[in-house]
C-alpha cells in the first residue's frame, strides 16, 4: 500500500505542476498582451498630450491678438474722444465767427436795410 499511496502522491503531483504550467503559460500570454495594450495606451496618451500642446499654444496665442485688438480699439476710442473733443471746439469757434459775421453785417446793413 505504501507504494501505492507514493505513486497516488506523486500521479497528483504531476497533475498540480501540469497546471501550475498551463497557468504560467496563461500569466505569460496575458502578461504579453497588457504590455501591448500598455503601449498602445501610452502612444495614444502621448498623441492627446501633444494635440492638448498644440490646442493650448493656439489658445495663448489668440488671447495674445485678443489683447492686442483690444489695446488697438482702445487706442482708437481715445484718438477718436480727442477727434470729436477737436471738432467740438471747431464747431463752437465757427458759431461764434458766424455771429460775430452776422452782427457785423447787420450792422453795416442796418440803415440801408431800414431805408428800402
Amino acid at each position: 500500500m505504501p507504494d501505492d499511496d507514493v505513486e497516488a502522491r506523486f500521479t497528483r503531483i504531476e497533475h498540480e505542476v501540469a497546471q501550475l504550467r498551463e497557468q504560467v503559460a496563461l500569466t505569460r500570454s496575458d502578461a504579453a498582451a497588457a504590455r501591448v495594450l500598455a503601449a498602445g495606451a501610452d502612444r495614444d496618451v502621448s498623441e492627446v498630450r501633444a494635440e492638448l500642446r498644440a490646442h493650448t499654444q493656439c489658445l495663448n496665442a489668440l488671447r495674445e491678438t485678443q489683447l492686442e485688438l483690444r489695446e488697438t480699439q482702445l487706442e482708437q476710442g481715445r484718438a477718436i474722444d480727442e477727434l470729436r473733443q477737436e471738432m467740438r471746439g471747431g464747431f463752437a469757434t465757427m458759431a461764434t465767427g458766424m455771429a460775430q459775421i452776422t452782427t457785423l453785417l447787420t450792422e453795416i446793413s442796418g440803415p440801408e436795410h431800414d431805408s428800402n
